[in-house]
């Protein structure tokens, strides 16, 4: 068994090559600190201090051994996770963790380029970087000990970074270097190593000036931030710079291995004929060298099941060499409805690929396709575009110059892509019958197919020579080895197979000889699986389809992956191609009467409902619940043992929980529809999803006004207005909120109304209305005392003493929320708690008291990390930066501007900005003041 634990990057295992779930947050953190620690014996109470802080609960130890006994049921099936005494053990071998392997090419680049051989020095260095996938263990919530570690492994990757520039430099790839160690510098802007390689590197290219520029700019940011001179080494070169001692490049810069983007995925090892199509394809290539520098573009059309992707990455891949500077692909989903991936979705990957940081990514899809135009301008790419829908989803990933070769797949024959763009036009066929034989011989033990020559013909013929068809035909015959091929042609000639054959070589009579090879209940769910809206499903959900327990759905779903017409991508999570989910809804259309396919809509709804709202309880125990609606008889729900399940299961679910509202919206699901976008928001709102959060409570509003349903309209109403005012839309964010208040006030809801005027509150405050925002927090707290909501007593005397504060009240906020923290304690509200420290610190900060003020600040940020409330940590984190560099703890409050950038970014939002701007103004003051 070959186990990968892979650290460079989201935290992630593999067993012989497939994912393996490592269960909630704190499993995974559980099993970083081991890895952190490989053979060590880590004590239970470390464990503990990781898990939960100062705080732990009663049930920690408990919790711990259902975490350990959660990852050995995971990975452990070789003893690794050893029990020792007080605590726990991982054994892992050599090269099975990416940082060994990092650190064993790092070092082996390094031997390399003391030994004077830069190429190979080269080489290695850039494959150690090539392993990195983000920041060390992103995404979880990182105690202060794992931080310390990650940082420690993070300072190797830029002394990696630094060591490759060198090699580059060597090889006289100066071009090459520059961009990268800018963005190098960007990112660490005191690293006098980086700053001498860039100084050399524009020296060699030509830009004596620039590295003079450079070297001054250095002299500036030290001086700024350290009040230090640059070392010798910086101060030497900068004078043989002047002096023009500087040793000059090789005088025959050699190739570097830098990255080069290899995006193909892997094609079919056993690809058949298309002599004439892959000869037309090599004319794309034919050129000479210092030939033509226009694009190439080559539109592959044909049916569906014709072998276009097939083609497309056959040939991309026996040409690859031929295109220096690497390849890039990308599936566009053109025909899996609701979800083709836009242009600017497609250009984001594109220039990540290209090594584009992603802040410096621009926002809008147009400055996309110009920075992706002038990246591909010099340069020698094969672009593949898969599964295109039309020409508009192709041309902003076109490039504009260059010597470059674009394929495009498509149903489409994209004939305003040929008439506008030049692109030619590649029509694919069926297979001719040699090539299909070939194919089936690929496939199935020649000596059946030599023994039954006359049913390998009639097969062929059935199939009409269709590569998909004939796969599925060959699939059917290997699964069935004892069976003499005359059988298979048999059951193709059955008159209720023919009723399936609409046209010579249509998909559909092909996917429906595998349907008719199912067992009735595997048929019955492959035609249910067309009512689910997608991207992909749970077994969980599947068995709510049918109406059964999960564990019966099990010897199902394995039928239905077993002939391909289902994929398990990640373990229980199941995935359509767009065609097998088109033909599946189909069926479903035809066969199934229409009560069993509102019943199974039904009890798919019912299953989404009934496991997300326990769950958005768990994420949000503070928030009120709506009318419950109850569940059905024989309920197929996922149980949720605590928060961290219920964060786990929100995560895999939310693309598919947006799907889930909006389609029960569609098909009049009502009751369901606005619940399930509530339930849904419990988990979108902290991590600040506020475009996700608006979807889903736009169709939550369509559904309770079809229902006259006053609760729900108020709940969506008050939940859109949140959602809109988060990103900007002020006016629509006032009109939705009014009127929930309205609604509330109708219903006699005194707490929605309290909770409606807390959310208008905040309105009011990012308006500047801040007088009236406070005269709003004062009737939210009157009712939410009328009603007895402890919770939002506490988080509205937060928000008076957070407006008293802004107003300079900072004694009378102090007290208003010293009550509120003291309410919150008693009721365990850890979110609420979090933001009441947060208006502590700023109140705090605000009479000057900032260590104080960095107590308060830092508590929050930890608890608002523990609920992965990520929005409001990177919020805390702005003004924990602001009160470090009060104190003229640079360093401390760049640190916390950069993750609170970093976490911004990651969310889309634009309050990024804010922290970039601050840390720009203290590298330009250096005065030890707050920016804000």
């Amino acid at each position: 068994m070959l186990l990968r634990f892979d650290l460079l990057g989201p935290l992630s295992v593999s067993r012989d090559g497939h994912p393996v779930d490592l269960g909630s947050v704190k499993q995974r953190l559980l099993l970083a600190l081991l890895l952190t620690r490989p053979g060590e014996a880590v004590p239970a109470d470390e464990l503990v201090n990781v898990l939960w802080g100062d705080q732990p609960p009663a049930s920690a130890g408990a919790n711990i051994r259902t975490y350990v006994r959660g990852l050995r049921q995971a990975i452990d099936c070789d003893g690794r996770i050893v029990t020792t005494a007080g605590g726990y053990l991982l054994r892992v071998e050599p090269d099975e963790r990416d940082l060994d392997r990092f650190d064993a090419a790092a070092a082996r680049g390094r031997t390399a380029a003391t030994c004077g051989d830069p190429v190979r020095a080269e080489a290695e260095l850039a494959q150690a970087l090539a392993l990195w996938r983000g920041p060390v263990l992103a995404g979880l919530p990182l105690p202060r000990a794992l931080s310390r570690w990650v940082g420690q492994v993070a300072e190797r990757r830029l002394l990696a970074e630094e060591d490759h520039a060198g090699t580059q430099l060597a090889l006289g790839a100066a071009a090459q270097v520059i961009p990268r160690l800018r963005a190098l510098l960007e990112r660490h802007p005191l690293r006098q190593r980086a700053w001498a390689h860039l100084m050399t590197g524009l020296y060699h290219s030509g830009d004596a000036a620039g590295a003079t520029a450079a070297f001054r700019q250095a002299r500036q940011v030290l001086a700024e931030e350290t009040g230090m001179d640059p070392g010798p080494e910086l101060t030497r070169l900068y004078d043989d710079i002047l002096h023009h001692r500087c040793p000059p490049p090789p005088a025959e810069p050699a190739p570097v291995a830098g990255t080069r983007p290899a995006q193909l995925p892997l094609t079919t090892p056993d690809f058949v004929g298309r002599r004439e199509q892959l000869a037309r394809l090599d004319a794309v290539v034919g050129h000479p060298a210092g030939g033509p520098t226009s694009v190439v573009v080559t539109v592959v059309c044909g049916m569906a099941g014709v072998g276009k992707t097939t083609l497309a990455l056959h040939w991309a891949h026996r040409v690859a060499d031929r295109f220096p500077d690497g390849q890039l692909y990308v599936n566009l989903r053109g025909y899996d409805e609701g979800e083709a991936v836009s242009p600017a979705d497609a250009l984001l990957g594109f220039l990540e690929a290209l090594d584009v940081p992603l802040v410096r990514i621009p926002s809008s899809q147009h400055a996309r396709t110009g920075l992706y135009r002038s990246l591909l301008a010099d340069r020698e790419m094969l672009i593949v575009l898969d599964n295109a829908r039309d020409a508009d989803q192709v041309r902003p990933l076109l490039p504009g110059a260059g010597r470059c070769a674009v394929v495009v797949t498509s149903r489409d024959q994209l004939s305003t892509l040929v008439a506008a763009e030049g692109a030619r036009l590649l029509t694919l066929d069926v297979l001719t019958d040699t090539e299909s034989t070939h194919l089936l011989r690929s496939r199935v033990d020649g000596s059946r197919l030599d023994a039954e020559p006359a049913a390998v013909a009639e097969m062929i013929e059935a199939a009409g020579r269709l590569p998909l068809a004939l796969s599925i035909v060959a699939a059917r015959v290997a699964t069935r080895p004892t069976f003499p091929l005359e059988a298979v042609v048999a059951e193709l000639r059955a008159p209720e197979t023919r009723l399936a054959m609409l046209a010579d070589g249509d998909v559909r009579r092909v996917f429906s000889w595998s349907y008719e090879a199912l067992s009735p209940d595997a048929a019955r769910l492959f035609r249910l699986l067309g009512l689910h809206p997608g991207p992909e499903l749970s077994g969980s959900a599947a068995a709510a389809l049918l109406g059964w327990p999960r564990v019966a759905v099990a010897p199902v779903l394995t039928e239905l992956t077993r002939l391909h017409l289902l994929t398990e991508h990640r373990p229980d999570r199941y995935a359509f191609h767009d065609l097998l989910r088109s033909y599946a809804a189909e069926l479903a259309q035809a066969d199934e009467p229409a009560d069993q396919r509102w019943a199974a809509h039904r009890r798919l709804y019912d299953h989404y409902l009934h496991s997300a709202e326990p769950a958005g309880r768990l994420v949000q125990p503070q928030w009120p619940p709506v009318t419950a609606l109850p569940a059905l008889p024989g309920n197929v729900r996922v149980p949720m043992v605590d928060q961290d399940a219920a964060l786990a299961w929100f995560t895999a679910e939310r693309h598919v929980l947006l799907r889930v509202v909006r389609q029960a919206t569609a098909t009049g699901f009502d009751a369901y529809a606005w619940r399930l976008a509530w339930a849904l928001t419990t988990f979108l709102a902290p991590g600040g999803l506020w475009q996700d959060q608006s979807t889903a409570q736009q169709a939550a509003l369509e559904s309770a006004e079809r229902l006259g349903d006053l609760e729900a309209q108020a709940t969506a109403n008050r939940l859109l207005g949140r959602a809109a005012y988060r990103l900007g839309e002020y006016d629509t964010a006032g009109e939705r909120l009014q009127r929930a208040i309205t609604l509330y006030e109708k219903l006699g809801d005194q707490d929605g109304l309290a909770q409606t005027l807390h959310n208008y509150t905040e309105h009011c405050f990012v308006l500047g209305r801040r007088d009236e925002a406070l005269t709003h927090a004062h009737e939210a707290l009157r009712l939410y005392r009328l009603v007895g909501n402890r919770a939002g007593e506490g988080r509205a005397l937060n928000a008076i003493g957070y407006l008293h504060a802004v107003l300079g009240n900072h004694r009378q906020a102090i007290a208003d929320c010293t009550e509120a923290l003291a309410q919150q304690r008693l009721i365990d509200d850890r979110n609420g708690q979090a933001a009441t420290l947060d208006s502590l610190g700023f109140a705090y900060h605000g009479l000057g008291e900032y260590e104080s003020a960095v107590s308060c600040y830092e508590q929050s940020i930890e608890l608002f990390r523990d609920s992965a409330d990520r929005y409001h940590q990177a919020e805390t984190l702005t003004r924990l930066g602001d009160t470090r560099a009060a104190m003229d703890d640079l360093d401390g409050a760049v640190a916390a501007w950069r993750l609170a950038a970093t976490i911004f970014d990651d969310l889309g939002d634009p309050a990024a900005e804010g922290a970039r701007r601050r840390l720009a103004e203290v590298r330009r003051s250096g005065t030890g003041t707050s920016p804000s």
